[in-house]
């Protein structure tokens, strides 16, 4: 009975906010004196109902929660949830299941397995490639390091697994001045050292390519959402003996519509390949997929066995692959949103977002005092309202507004308001209640 009342409390709270997103406003409207007022209290000495813990928790949390979940939200590059990747979210957390191992959730593993392959097949790389599902493209471009890493220093002799970095070749990085931030955080958390992280110009890269190298290369832009030319490039990098990666956080989506697929040509060439789930497959935090082509270095970078453990001899063990050991099982949230939209249905979600990028950066260059510093090449677009201060003060009257949540970024040395289009809900009502908190924003700054 104590698990019934707070599960219905939960749900009935769960259904009163997401059918009050489309009136509600975007952004967090609680102050964090407020919130921490709110939250703050001695450690309780005793216990209490669930259900009433579960009333109280999400009275406190009132105002303190993005819409992030809702078809207004532009900021950043943040999804929603199709409503059978929540579903069974609340079913991953329900089972419970350790999803390191299949004895550990035989279901979790099986499903994770058959995400792999769907998603290779969605997004056009080998069907022999390895995989991982991890908590975000960060971890995905961890993973994907751990396997460069070992490939390099093996074909030099070196066997980093046992030997460590110590004394071992030095490897460099090369990417394009697209590269994101999580690029240098990868490369901090592998070891190989930001002073070995070299920024170059992609028409420099091939001759930069010594010795041990590493070779990032972009597929969708966090600002503009450009592509790096990948078939130019991967088969030269690969010929100077460079392994190349590919950073698709939600570029490389652009795979799974024909109308986009253009923008990422030669993708598939690559050696390893990071993605988001919670961006445009739109299934709950936190969920990422890494993908190796290279499938022994991947496993010999990260395999354990312990004699304490069941390892399966028929099955896939997840422990192999990624670089958590205690894990939830991610994948039946992938499993229930591809099943849910198909291959169309994927395709028409990402192009649906396409045109909603193209529609409020459209719109909103008809408005006096407004320059395109980015028309959308996908889903994410830049706009500037004049001096650094104005643009500025448009985009916190904007996000004050509660109409739509924009955030800013500083694109070739100048402000600019960044649109980014990856929620399944956002309408042409949503995009055109985006133009006119714009418009609104103008007149009042």
């Amino acid at each position: 009975m104590q698990h019934r009342n707070a599960l219905q409390t939960a749900h009935r709270i769960a259904l009163d906010y997401i059918e009050g997103l489309d009136q509600s406003p975007v952004l967090a409207t609680a102050s964090l004196s407020e919130l921490k007022g709110r939250f703050s209290m001695p450690l309780p000495e005793s216990g209490m109902d669930a259900a009433t813990v579960i009333e109280e928790l999400a009275g406190q949390a009132q105002g303190g929660v993005l819409g992030s979940s809702g078809g207004r939200f532009f900021g950043w590059v943040i999804g929603g949830n199709v409503p059978s990747s929540l579903a069974a979210d609340w079913l991953t957390s329900t089972w419970d299941q350790a999803a390191v191992m299949y004895a550990t959730g035989p279901a979790a593993a099986v499903v994770e397995e058959v995400c792999g392959d769907w998603l290779k097949q969605l997004l056009g790389l080998p069907q022999k490639a390895s995989f991982a599902l991890v908590t975000g493209c960060q971890m995905a471009h961890v993973t994907c390091f751990l396997a460069a890493r070992h490939r390099v220093l093996a074909n030099l002799g070196w066997d980093v697994e046992r030997q460590g970095l110590s004394g071992a070749p030095g490897i460099q990085v090369l990417a394009t001045n697209l590269h994101h931030g999580s690029i240098e955080r990868a490369v901090k958390m592998v070891g190989l050292g930001l002073d070995n992280l070299h920024t170059l110009p992609a028409e420099s890269l091939v001759d930069a390519v010594s010795g041990p190298t590493i070779v990032v290369l972009q597929a969708g832009d966090i600002n503009s959402g450009l592509f790096d030319d990948l078939e130019r490039w991967i088969p030269q990098l690969q010929a100077r003996g460079a392994w190349v990666h590919i950073d698709g956080a939600f570029g490389l989506w652009a795979q799974a519509t024909n109308r986009y697929k253009h923008l990422a040509k030669g993708v598939e060439l690559a050696d390893s390949w990071a993605t988001d789930g919670h961006k445009w497959l739109n299934v709950p935090y936190d969920c990422g997929y890494a993908f190796v082509r290279d499938s022994e270095a991947h496993r010999a970078s990260l395999s354990h066995r312990a004699s304490y453990l069941s390892h399966a001899d028929d099955a896939r063990d997840q422990i192999d692959w990624n670089p958590d050991w205690s894990r939830r099982a991610r994948g039946f949230s992938t499993y229930a949103a591809i099943r849910e939209l198909g291959r169309e249905g994927i395709a028409q979600m990402l192009e649906r977002c396409c045109d909603m990028a193209q529609l409020i950066v459209s719109e909103a260059s008809k408005l006096e005092g407004v320059e395109v510093l980015a028309a959308p090449v996908l889903n994410q677009g830049m706009l500037a309202f004049g001096e650094d201060s104005r643009t500025e003060a448009v985009i916190a009257h904007v996000v004050a507004s509660g109409e739509a949540f924009v955030t800013g970024t500083t694109h070739e040395g100048r402000r600019a308001m960044r649109l980014s289009v990856c929620n399944w809900q956002t309408t042409r009502r949503d995009a055109e209640r985006c133009v006119a908190a714009i418009a609104a924003a103008l007149t009042s700054v």
